[in-house]
This record gives structure tokens, sequence and C-alpha cells, in this order.
């Protein structure tokens, strides 16, 4: 299903971004060395209950899940990248985190994801991987405008990542996104220009490039949920939620996008 939102649905897609950028970077700013991630979790929940929404994610159950997903936001470390589920870990100094947070509110849903460094230590090597994912979004809204086509997009994003030295897995990339949080197109994270659904005003998508140092490979944990890289490399994931202008791209979960 590819929605496409009327401007009352675009006004409220603005206020359930602007809601997922405030929580997001508000868990950022408390997140330090010794933070546990149900902490995380629990600070997430709060927030959105006391926002009058609801979480995508605690009854969430995709095909390629193992049962609900039971919590309220996804926090992936170190090796760990996507669906990675909270559980009793207190964060290190360097620790390199991802927070993805996807939240429902007046019926229509917002995604995006964050990739930092906790603590005092700035590896290069996490600091070179989190601004190349931060890149390559940059560069696949700036290709998200009124007749471009989905393939445009992957092909922005996934020239920044290889030109980086980065391999790119196909598996899991961006998404439509409006009533519910997952809807098509599919959107790569590489991909020929050209191709694919030609964009329209009002249509909602996540763009989300992630990558890994070494490796395009995914392993599972135990948990059903949490993907790692498969050979323990270090992971990033930068995310928004747009939405397509009659001009080209309005980023809905910016910063700046915060209100009290």
């Amino acid at each position: 299903m590819i929605e496409i939102l009327k401007p009352a649905e675009l006004a409220q897609a603005k206020e359930t971004g602007a809601l997922v950028g405030r929580i997001l970077h508000t868990l950022k700013d408390r997140c330090a060395v010794g933070t546990n991630l149900l902490d995380i979790d629990r600070w997430a929940r709060d927030m959105i209950v006391e926002a009058g929404a609801e979480s995508c994610y605690v009854d969430y159950a995709p095909s390629f899940g193992r049962g609900p997903f039971g919590h309220y936001i996804c926090t992936a470390v170190n090796d760990a990248v996507l669906h990675a589920r909270p559980y009793d870990r207190a964060l290190a100094d360097g620790d390199l985190l991802t927070l993805d947070l996807a939240v429902s509110k007046g019926g229509v849903a917002a995604d995006a994801a964050i990739s930092f460094i906790v603590g005092e230590s700035r590896p290069p090597e996490s600091v070179a991987m989190i601004e190349t994912t931060e890149r390559a979004l940059a560069a696949g809204i700036a290709a998200a405008a009124p007749g471009a086509r989905v393939g445009d997009i992957s092909h922005a994003i996934g020239s920044v990542l290889r030109e980086a030295g980065y391999p790119v897995n196909t598996e899991f990339g961006g998404h439509g996104i409006g009533s519910t949080m997952h809807q098509e197109p599919h959107i790569s994270n590489t991909g020929r220009p050209g191709r694919g659904y030609r964009l329209r005003p009002g249509l909602l998508l996540a763009l989300e490039p992630w990558i890994m140092a070494d490796t395009a490979q995914l392993v599972t944990d135990a948990d059903g949920w949490t993907l790692r890289s498969a050979t323990g490399c270090r992971t990033a994931h930068s995310e928004h939620t747009i939405a397509i202008t009659d001009d080209g791209a309005e980023i809905l979960t910016l910063p700046s996008r915060v209100r009290s």
C-alpha cells in the first residue's frame, strides 16, 4: 500500500515528526556512561505516553521477528544495527549507540534514528561511519522531489556509502510511512537512477542509510530480533521521515522541529 496524505494528514505528520525528533534528542542528551538500555526504553515509554501518542514497536510482529517486539525503542550498541531490543546493559565510554524510534499520533506515524558515541572517547572509525550515514541521508533527501523516482534516492544514498568504502546490505532499507509504520515503496540503500515508483506530493518516506564497517552480512541474536554485523564490526544508522512537497522534500523529524 502506498498512501498519499491530504493536507490535514500532512499537518499531523509534522506534529508526529516533531515528537519523534524531541524524544530522540532528549534521550541522546540523557545517555551517558553507565546508562542502562532498559532505562532508555522506560524514558521513551514515558515521553510517548505523556504526549498522548502510541509506540509503533510494542506490538509490532512482522514475519522477520520473533513475536511482538515488546519495547518502545530500538537500542543498538556497537555491532548491533537494526531492530535491537533493549536489555540489561550499561553503556560504556566509547560505545556507538543507535536509537531508532517510531511513534504514531493522530493516526499518522513518523520514524527516525540517530547514531552517536557515548562518553568522552571519539574512535575515528566510529565518527567516520556516523558521518557517512548522515551524508548519505542528506544525499537521499536532496534526490527526493516530485517526479523523481525511488531509484534516484537509492542511487544517491548508495553512491555516498560506496564511495566511502562501505559494503551495502539490501535486505533492509527505507520505506513508505503514513497511517502505519512500514508501507511501500521499499527504498534500498543502493540502486539505479530512473527506476521505481515516481514520487508525488503528499507521500511520506522514511529514509535510513545504515552500514557495517567491513561486511554486508547480518546475523540475528537469540532474541529473534536484534540484527548484528556478522563479523562483530561496528555499525551506524541515520534516518529521517520526509514529506514530498511541490518543491522538493521537507524533513519532519529534525531537531529544529522540537517543540515544548
